[in-house]
């Protein structure tokens, strides 16, 4: 069974090239098949682990997201990711 949660971007680029590669590089330290899908536009769900199909998620500030793993640290994967992401790829200003 997969673990998934929901959780709205909130960087004011999106999911574009450093939070993108940010985004990817945190995803690859998992053993799970990790995907993310734009619920907003409705589209299919892409490898999180590929920056390259992350950026084709055309994701922007305030569209809802949800992540999906599936293997032995599937919760775990899904925690770090929706936390990179509440905490603005880092980010502090």
């Amino acid at each position: 069974m997969a673990t998934s949660q929901e959780v709205i971007i909130q960087h004011e680029v999106g999911l574009h090239a450093r939070p993108a590669a940010l985004f990817a590089k945190r995803a690859a330290q998992y053993a799970s098949a990790i995907s993310i899908e734009n619920i907003t536009k409705g589209s299919q769900p892409v490898n999180a682990k590929s920056m390259l199909r992350l950026l084709s998620a055309s994701i922007q500030m305030n569209d809802q997201l949800r992540i999906t793993a599936e293997g032995d640290d599937e919760q775990a994967a899904v925690k770090a990711l929706c936390e990179l992401i509440m905490q603005n790829f880092q980010e502090m200003e």
